[in-house]
Formats: C-alpha cells, structure tokens, sequence
C-alpha cells in the first residue's frame, strides 16, 4: 500500500503526494497560476500525477478526465479530488496519453505537463521517473503527446503544453505546425542553469 508522506499545497487547496507519484514542482505551479478555464467546458488532464491540474480545471469545467499511465498517481489524485471537493466532476484512467479514451472524444481544453528532462536510458523504468524522463533529447513523450492530440480537440479548443527549454521549444512549435496547429508561448518561467520553463498554447 502506498502511503502519502508528502504534503503540496496551492493557495487553498491541499495535495497528499504518494512516495511514487511527482510531487508538484515550479512547473505545476506555474501551470496552475496560468489555467484558465471557461466554464462548462471538457477538459483533458494527461498525467495527472497528485491532480493538482484536473482540481483546479474541475471548480469550472463541466467534466474533466484525469489520465496517468501510474496507478499510483491515479489513486493519489482520486484521493486529492475527495478531500478538495471536486470528485463529482473528475473521472480517472490509467494508461498511456491517450489510450484509455475513447476515440470519438472531444473536448475543450487538454492539458499536459509533459516529461521534458533528457534522460539516460532506465531512468524512466520506475514510476516517478516517468513523470519526468523524456529520452535522449527530452522529447520522447512530447512528439508522441503532439502526434495524438489533435483529434480529440475541439476545433475552437486550446491544448495547454508544459516543457522546458532542455526539451527544444521550437522543434515543439515545428511539430505542432505538421499538424497543421498553431502555437506560441503562454508564458516562462527562468530557472537557475540557464534551463527555462515555457507553457505553450496550441490551436487549430
């Protein structure tokens, strides 16, 4: 049984963080304070890790699916989602980006806070590695999440892209153009060691 032995907190909400499941960073923190979401609308959380993001889509959406490939994560964000009051509009799946929806789904809004860290090779065979490991180049996840995305959005949705520099920016803004979308950055974030932090917007 996973114990929760960490505690996020984002201004009124508390997040139990289970030992293998992605304790919310700058990144996430970033994320939350730029999510802006319409009201009745049907957002997409990938890789949910503790839920911080899908909890806070959930107080205006009209429902959010919450999907994270680590059964850790998934039972640590259902747990979040019951003590901060937003259960009744979140549903949970375990699976890799987007295999566990089904394929006429659409929504308004998807949001992913990718794996965007080079790694070496293993580095991503635990739970909390695959959070952030994304192969040689920080892009092996990325490019994929990129390739699946467009057809379950809504023509007039917004996906929402959390990266880092490391990862390539623009090879992220080149690959959401091959599939005909655009793109620019929402906002930065500079970190020490010349790494920066970069939300981007993608439509049709």
């Amino acid at each position: 049984m996973n114990s929760a032995n960490k505690k996020a907190f984002f201004k009124e909400l508390v997040f139990e963080v289970y030992n293998d499941v992605y304790e919310p960073a700058e990144d996430s923190f970033l994320f939350a304070d730029n999510l802006h979401v319409r009201t009745g609308t049907r957002v997409l959380d990938i890789g949910t890790g503790s839920g911080i993001l899908g909890i806070l889509a959930a107080k205006k959406a009209l429902k959010v699916i919450a999907v994270d490939i680590n059964p850790h994560a998934v039972r640590c964000a259902a747990k979040n989602a019951k003590q901060n009051y937003a259960s009744d509009k979140l549903f949970f799946l375990q699976g890799d980006l987007f295999a566990p929806i089904a394929e006429t789904a659409k929504f308004d809004l998807i949001l992913f806070n990718s794996p965007y860290l080079p790694s070496e090779e293993g580095e991503d065979e635990h739970w909390l590695g695959r959070a952030w490991a994304g192969g040689v180049t920080g892009r092996q996840v990325i490019d994929r999440f990129i390739k699946q995305a467009p057809p379950y959005l809504k023509r007039e949705g917004e996906i929402l892209l959390m990266q880092s520099n490391l990862a390539g920016i623009e090879e992220t803004v080149k690959a959401f153009q091959n599939q005909k979308m655009q793109v620019k950055p929402f906002t930065y974030l500079n970190l020490p060691f010349f790494e920066k932090l970069a939300l981007l917007k993608a439509t049709f």
